[in-house]
Protein backbone atom coordinates (compact mmCIF):
# COMPACT_ATOMS: atom_id res chain seq x y z
CA UNK A 1 0.00 0.00 0.00
CA UNK A 2 1.46 3.56 -0.94
CA UNK A 3 1.46 6.39 1.59
CA UNK A 4 1.03 10.26 1.11
CA UNK A 5 1.78 13.51 3.30
CA UNK A 6 -1.24 15.06 4.88
CA UNK A 7 -1.47 18.13 6.49
CA UNK A 8 -1.78 18.48 10.47
CA UNK A 9 -3.69 20.73 12.22
CA UNK A 10 -0.10 22.28 13.08
CA UNK A 11 1.22 22.53 9.31
CA UNK A 12 -2.39 24.46 8.61
CA UNK A 13 -1.67 27.22 11.75
CA UNK A 14 1.93 27.15 10.01
CA UNK A 15 0.32 28.15 6.69
CA UNK A 16 -2.58 30.23 8.05
CA UNK A 17 0.12 32.72 9.54
CA UNK A 18 2.08 33.28 7.43
CA UNK A 19 -0.64 34.32 5.01
CA UNK A 20 -1.90 36.19 7.33
CA UNK A 21 1.73 37.86 7.72
CA UNK A 22 1.68 38.46 3.99
CA UNK A 23 -1.84 39.92 3.98
CA UNK A 24 -1.03 42.42 6.73
CA UNK A 25 2.27 43.41 5.24
CA UNK A 26 0.33 44.85 2.31
CA UNK A 27 -2.52 46.23 3.86
CA UNK A 28 -4.71 43.58 2.50
CA UNK A 29 -7.96 42.78 3.67
CA UNK A 30 -8.81 39.26 3.09
CA UNK A 31 -10.29 35.72 3.99
CA UNK A 32 -8.05 33.18 3.74
CA UNK A 33 -9.03 29.62 3.62
CA UNK A 34 -7.01 26.09 3.62
CA UNK A 35 -8.55 22.39 2.87
CA UNK A 36 -7.33 18.97 2.53
CA UNK A 37 -6.71 17.15 -0.71
CA UNK A 38 -10.55 16.34 -0.82
CA UNK A 39 -11.51 19.76 -0.74
CA UNK A 40 -12.52 19.52 3.14
CA UNK A 41 -12.16 23.10 4.92
CA UNK A 42 -9.61 22.97 7.64
CA UNK A 43 -8.84 26.51 8.39
CA UNK A 44 -10.88 30.06 7.46
CA UNK A 45 -10.54 33.31 8.45
CA UNK A 46 -11.74 36.67 7.14
CA UNK A 47 -9.56 39.61 8.18
CA UNK A 48 -10.60 42.78 9.77
CA UNK A 49 -12.18 44.71 6.42
CA UNK A 50 -12.52 42.02 4.33
CA UNK A 51 -15.33 41.79 2.60
CA UNK A 52 -18.47 39.14 3.95
CA UNK A 53 -18.43 37.78 0.56
CA UNK A 54 -14.96 37.13 0.62
CA UNK A 55 -15.36 34.23 2.95
CA UNK A 56 -17.44 32.20 0.81
CA UNK A 57 -14.71 33.15 -2.34
CA UNK A 58 -11.83 31.73 -0.69
CA UNK A 59 -13.25 28.70 0.49
CA UNK A 60 -14.28 27.99 -3.42
CA UNK A 61 -10.75 29.05 -4.74
CA UNK A 62 -9.11 26.47 -1.86
CA UNK A 63 -11.64 23.33 -3.30
CA UNK A 64 -11.24 23.88 -6.27
CA UNK A 65 -7.82 23.82 -6.55
CA UNK A 66 -7.59 21.20 -4.46
CA UNK A 67 -9.79 18.82 -6.13
CA UNK A 68 -7.98 19.62 -9.45
CA UNK A 69 -4.56 19.51 -8.29
CA UNK A 70 -3.45 22.99 -10.23
CA UNK A 71 -3.90 26.57 -9.14
CA UNK A 72 -7.36 27.60 -9.50
CA UNK A 73 -6.51 30.36 -12.36
CA UNK A 74 -5.39 27.48 -14.47
CA UNK A 75 -9.39 27.01 -14.88
CA UNK A 76 -10.29 30.95 -15.15
CA UNK A 77 -7.99 30.59 -18.04
CA UNK A 78 -9.57 28.14 -20.06
CA UNK A 79 -13.13 29.84 -20.04
CA UNK A 80 -11.14 32.99 -20.67
CA UNK A 81 -9.64 31.30 -23.87
CA UNK A 82 -13.06 30.57 -24.78
CA UNK A 83 -14.25 27.06 -23.57
CA UNK A 84 -17.28 28.58 -21.30
CA UNK A 85 -18.92 24.87 -21.13
CA UNK A 86 -16.21 24.20 -18.32
CA UNK A 87 -18.38 26.64 -16.11
CA UNK A 88 -20.90 23.56 -16.06
CA UNK A 89 -18.18 21.35 -14.51
CA UNK A 90 -18.91 19.80 -10.99
CA UNK A 91 -17.42 21.12 -7.59
CA UNK A 92 -15.54 23.52 -9.16
CA UNK A 93 -17.00 27.03 -8.23
CA UNK A 94 -14.24 29.01 -7.57
CA UNK A 95 -12.72 29.29 -10.64
CA UNK A 96 -10.78 32.51 -10.56
CA UNK A 97 -6.88 32.94 -9.72
CA UNK A 98 -6.34 33.13 -5.72
CA UNK A 99 -6.07 29.05 -4.94
CA UNK A 100 -2.95 27.58 -4.69
CA UNK A 101 -2.44 23.87 -4.66
CA UNK A 102 -0.07 22.14 -1.61
CA UNK A 103 2.22 19.78 -3.29
CA UNK A 104 4.27 17.74 -1.00
CA UNK A 105 6.38 14.86 -2.72
CA UNK A 106 4.74 14.64 -5.75
CA UNK A 107 1.14 14.70 -4.00
CA UNK A 108 -1.80 17.82 -3.93
CA UNK A 109 -2.27 17.20 0.18
CA UNK A 110 -4.55 20.49 0.56
CA UNK A 111 -5.00 24.16 -1.28
CA UNK A 112 -4.61 27.64 0.10
CA UNK A 113 -7.49 29.91 -1.04
CA UNK A 114 -7.53 33.75 -0.45
CA UNK A 115 -9.91 36.37 -1.99
CA UNK A 116 -10.46 39.84 -1.49
CA UNK A 117 -7.96 41.86 -3.20
CA UNK A 118 -6.57 41.55 -7.15
CA UNK A 119 -6.61 37.84 -7.83
CA UNK A 120 -3.06 37.79 -8.71
CA UNK A 121 -2.38 39.54 -5.52
CA UNK A 122 -4.75 36.53 -3.30
CA UNK A 123 -2.23 34.05 -5.10
CA UNK A 124 0.58 35.95 -3.98
CA UNK A 125 -1.00 35.64 -0.04
CA UNK A 126 -1.69 31.67 -0.81
CA UNK A 127 1.98 31.30 -1.92
CA UNK A 128 3.25 33.33 0.89
CA UNK A 129 1.45 30.49 3.39
CA UNK A 130 2.52 27.58 1.73
CA UNK A 131 5.91 28.57 1.72
CA UNK A 132 5.93 28.34 5.20
CA UNK A 133 5.96 24.59 4.86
Amino acid sequence: MQTKPFLTLADVKKIAAAAEAEALANNWAVSIAICDDGGHLLWLQRLDGAAPLSSHIAPAKAKTSALGRRESRVYEEIINNGRVAFLSAPELDGMLEGGVNIVVDGHTIGAVGVSGVKSNEDAQIAKAGIAAL
